[in-house]
């Protein structure tokens, strides 16, 4: 199916989605309230069967967080991506794991890193960073810290003296 066809087939079952097929990799906007229902009937509907979340990245954009999914059918090989937007206010998205297994870890990991919340997700904790590390590395506002427990991490940038050996 192409992009077009998928989307209209979106639409005819009634879903409100926004699309944006402009550039060279077309994409859905889905609103948050709806993206629980939109994601079942992407995965479930016979021909579509979205049965692979290749990939789940989290963006700090300057007004919004924002959350995108790549999605491929193993059975007829097409592909969407479907993006979601959060206020960083309210930094919170419902959870895919349940439709997607694949979902759990990319979720820790827009957590982890973005600080986005993923309200379902039954292990949301950190994945790359220790449990106490303060904040979330990829906000466009993050301060890295110069210590943590006492180790100073003020020469993380620092060339190497090492010259290759």
């Amino acid at each position: 199916m192409t992009t077009e066809e998928i989307v209209n087939k979106i639409n005819a079952a009634g879903f409100q989605v926004e699309v944006n097929d402009e550039g060279p990799d077309p994409f859905i906007e889905v609103d948050r309230e709806n993206l629980i229902a939109t994601a079942k009937f992407l995965k479930n509907d016979p021909d579509l069967n979205f049965d692979l979340l290749m990939c789940l990245s989290g963006l700090d954009w300057p007004e919004y967080f924002q959350v995108v999914y790549h999605l491929i059918s193993t059975e007829y090989k097409h592909t969407i991506t479907v993006k979601v937007r959060c206020l960083k206010d309210d930094p919170i998205i419902p959870s895919v794991s349940d439709i997607w297994r694949t979902a759990e870890w990319h979720e820790r990991e827009a957590y982890d890193l973005v600080g986005i919340r993923f309200d379902g997700n039954r292990d949301l904790r950190r994945i790359l960073l220790p449990e106490d590390w303060e904040g979330h590395p990829l906000q466009k506002d993050y301060v890295p810290p110069t210590s943590w427990h006492k180790i100073p991490l003020t020469n993380l940038g620092a060339e190497s003296t090492n010259e290759g050996n």
